[in-house]
């Protein structure tokens, strides 16, 4: 079985959005942390240097059973050019509900949102809660 590389630290989430640059990253981070917290009742953990996580599953490969970790629930990365966003299109009806959103592109596993003020906080709102019950995969 290969090692799972990001992984929940011990590391400061205050810290880490406090010192996200440019300044308008550290404020939509402090922002959504607020938003995160409040949709998931979760306490955000660090996954490796940058992911801001709530929650966390154990997942599973249908095709490979060596294939297993652990991963955020849902989550966000505060960068320099853009808002990493994960697991908001992980369900059915996370992936339906994602057009709303407002101006946005997608990665494999993430939604990349540059400015939180293209996008509806309300359905983003929906977006997490749905994240936040995922269940396991295995």
């Amino acid at each position: 079985m290969s090692t799972q590389k990001t992984l929940p630290t011990g590391a400061s989430v205050q810290d880490f959005l406090d010192a996200a640059t440019p300044a308008t990253r550290s404020r939509d981070g402090h922002l959504l942390d607020g938003i995160f917290r409040e949709v998931t009742g979760e306490t955000p953990v660090m996954w490796g240097p940058s992911i801001v996580g709530y929650g966390q599953y154990n997942y599973g490969s249908p095709v490979n059973p060596k294939t297993r970790g652990i991963w955020p629930k849902t989550g966000f990365s505060p960068r320099k050019t853009q808002l990493s966003l994960y697991g908001l299109k992980d369900t059915e009806q996370g992936a339906s509900l994602l057009p709303g959103l407002g101006k946005y592109t997608e990665g494999a596993g993430c939604v990349y949102v540059k400015k939180l003020e293209d996008i509806d906080l309300q359905v983003l709102r929906q977006l997490i809660a749905l994240a936040s019950q995922r269940t396991d995969d295995w």
